[in-house]
């Protein structure tokens, strides 16, 4: 079920495009967040950043020259609880371009919950491009605005496969150590 709760709400109301500062193991990035073209996936972000969710969770997939996925678990790779699916905003005009933050899904359309992913470099193929599993894409509702070097970094760390099965999983853990709304 989707969460109608995301549609609006007082989170928003205060400021045009929030500011998020994510403190993380390997450096600091600053993160503009897009609701007038994001509405539903800027206000679940900063739901799950102003109640503390993403504090002390990991980058838990690396892909240099893709993106850097996190937002889902621990350093023990123990997934938290989210709240319920939110609807895909990936037809906003927005492109997952290199930089800019979009949901991790599943392959059902309208899955996305507290994960994320920073784009790399430019990704097209994640794009909207028709309203089909196929073509509908991932929603983009920000972008770095600082620490690129940081992103950089991260997605060049040493990745292997976790005794789970994930692959991907950094070996040495990228701890995501706050991430905070600033003013």
């Amino acid at each position: 079920m989707i969460s109608d709760f995301f549609l609006a709400g007082p989170i928003l109301a205060a400021e045009a495009n929030p500011k998020i500062l994510m403190k993380t193991t390997m450096g600091d990035m600053e993160l503009e967040l897009y609701p007038e073209k994001a509405p539903i996936g800027a206000n679940n972000f900063l739901m799950y950043v102003n109640s503390g969710f993403y504090d002390g969770l990991i980058f838990h997939r690396v892909i240099p020259g893709f993106m850097i996925q996190g937002g889902g678990f621990d350093k023990d790779l123990h997934k938290k609880a989210t709240k319920p699916p939110i609807k895909n905003e990936a037809d906003n005009g927005l492109t997952n371009d290199r930089g800019t933050l979009a949901y991790a899904r599943t392959s059902v359309i309208d899955s996305a919950t507290s994960q994320f992913f920073i784009n790399h470099r430019d990704n097209p193929s994640l794009n909207f491009r028709s309203k089909t599993n196929q073509g509908y894409g991932y929603a983009v509702f920000g972008r770095v605005t600082k620490g690129l070097d940081v992103l950089d970094k991260i997605a060049m760390v040493k990745t292997g496969t976790a005794s789970n099965g994930m692959r991907n999983v950094p070996e040495i853990p990228v701890i995501i150590l706050s991430v905070k709304q600033v003013k």
